[in-house]
């Protein structure tokens, strides 16, 4: 399959799960500053979920730029994928409402962990779609720094199970920042700059 409708169909799927999340997000009580301030978690909640889906876009943005065609086993884990980060709005927004709740934490991680997983699987098929890409095969996206992100997810589920439990969410912002981070240095990397 030619990557350019694919392309279209998964950047409208990922605004469209943007969309559905920031309308989740309740207005302040009143027209305060605190009314505002109250809703913090929620606004933190919707940075860390904005923020996984903007960078999905953005990783396979770039690595769509070097293919042109993606094979039906690429087709599937994207499906799949599209299906985890379209619960994405239900579990940030649950977890938002209810900051100290186990259940809640434990399912926001495990989306983020499953959408990590499901995008790595996804850019070594298309690899795997395209074995004569020139392009592709000079960029090395097998680093072991983009594993970094999961262990701190890992590090979040022992620290909510151990008692603190806001482990896995602040676990889930840190490990965002350190994808884009790593996804930036790679690309440095790759351009030579």
């Amino acid at each position: 399959m030619e990557t350019n409708r694919f392309e279209t169909f998964f950047d409208a799927i990922i605004a469209i799960v943007i969309t559905v999340l920031v309308l989740k997000i309740p207005q302040p009580a009143s027209p305060t500053l605190n009314a505002v301030l109250d809703l913090h978690t929620m606004y933190i909640a919707y940075l860390i979920s904005f923020l996984i889906l903007y960078n999905l876009w953005y990783a396979n943005h770039n690595l769509f730029q070097l293919v042109e065609t993606i094979d039906n086993t690429t087709l599937w884990i994207y499906g799949m994928m599209t299906f985890v980060i379209s619960l994405i709005p239900y579990f940030t927004i649950w977890l938002a409402n209810n900051p100290t709740s186990v259940a809640a934490e434990t399912m926001f991680g495990v989306i983020f962990i499953v959408t990590h997983i499901l995008n790595t699987l996804a850019t070594k098929a298309v690899y795997r779609s395209n074995p004569y890409n020139k392009n592709l095969q000079e960029i090395n996206h097998d680093s072991y720094y983009m594993n970094l992100p999961l262990i701190l997810i890992i590090i979040g589920f022992i620290l909510t199970y151990s008692g603190y439990s806001k482990g896995i969410y602040y676990a889930c912002l840190t490990s965002i920042v350190l994808w884009i981070l790593i996804g930036r240095l790679i690309r440095r990397r790759e351009n030579g700059n």
